[in-house]
């Protein structure tokens, strides 16, 4: 039996834009995530379809986001909207190297205003028996609101990813205080990567002066190899959040 690793990466990519939103930096996140090429990405606040290109915005690419940034390196890609308007939608997307068995995007609305989602996949990786359950998620600015989208997290996960399964939930989460460990950990047995290595929380946002952690990678049924919080340049001058990377290893074929 031989161990396979998987390298994973979740961004707030700000819709590509800087976190001024003066400057539209879409091409630099393709530029810096495309070298740190993880095998999985997991993107919020990524357009699927807009209108950016009338208003000015001549860099704007063409196709989906989401899309030119996986280009010729992660073949296969989920895209889930969460807020509709004139101009377009965005969303959250999984991009990976590795083929889908399915996907599916969950809508966790409780606002007219403020639509959310969860997208949750399923990946096969070569040599390794199990299903592995990914979930993107982006959460509500509000503690109610956040609250309800975790219930809805621990029964989405609770009917559809057996436990002997691998899983991993990583996104931008709003939860400044705290307060989705009680579902995360209690409810369902999942840690969180940086917390589990290094007794605290990443803090990825503001991107220039990080103090708030808002992104986090939750995982079960895998084992942690190293994490790191990617800061300082160039990720400090692209998004208003910073990303986090961590691999795991899983078991291979019995």
């Amino acid at each position: 039996m031989s161990d396979t690793s998987i390298r994973i990466l979740t961004y707030n990519i700000h819709k590509g834009f800087s976190a001024t939103n003066l400057r539209y930096i879409l091409h630099e996140i393709k530029k810096s995530i495309h070298l740190i090429d993880a095998d999985v990405v997991f993107l919020q606040e990524v357009h699927g379809e807009h209108t950016l290109a009338r208003n000015g915005f001549k860099d704007d690419p063409i196709i989906r986001q989401f899309e030119f940034l996986a280009d010729q390196v992660w073949h296969h890609h989920a895209y889930g909207k969460n807020v509709i308007y004139k101009s377009g939608h965005h969303g959250n997307a999984i991009l990976s190297k590795y083929p889908f068995f399915d996907w599916e995007n969950i809508n966790v609305s409780m606002l007219d205003f403020a639509s959310r989602s969860l997208l949750h996949g399923t990946l096969q990786i070569p040599g390794v028996d199990q299903k592995l359950h990914m979930i993107c998620v982006h959460l509500g600015l509000f503690a109610l609101e956040r609250e309800r989208q975790l219930s809805t997290l621990v029964k989405r996960i609770q009917s559809h990813v057996p436990a002997h399964e691998p899983l991993i939930i990583a996104g931008d989460f709003n939860d400044w205080r705290g307060r989705a460990e009680y579902h995360l950990h209690h409810d369902l047995g999942v840690k969180e990567v940086f917390k589990n290595m290094h007794g605290t929380y990443a803090c990825t946002f503001p991107a220039w002066l990080p103090m708030l952690a808002m992104d986090r990678i939750y995982f079960r049924g895998l084992n942690v190899i190293n994490c790191t919080h990617l800061q300082g340049q160039p990720w400090r001058r692209l998004s208003d959040h910073t990303p986090l990377l961590a691999e795991f290893k899983l078991e291979g074929k019995r």
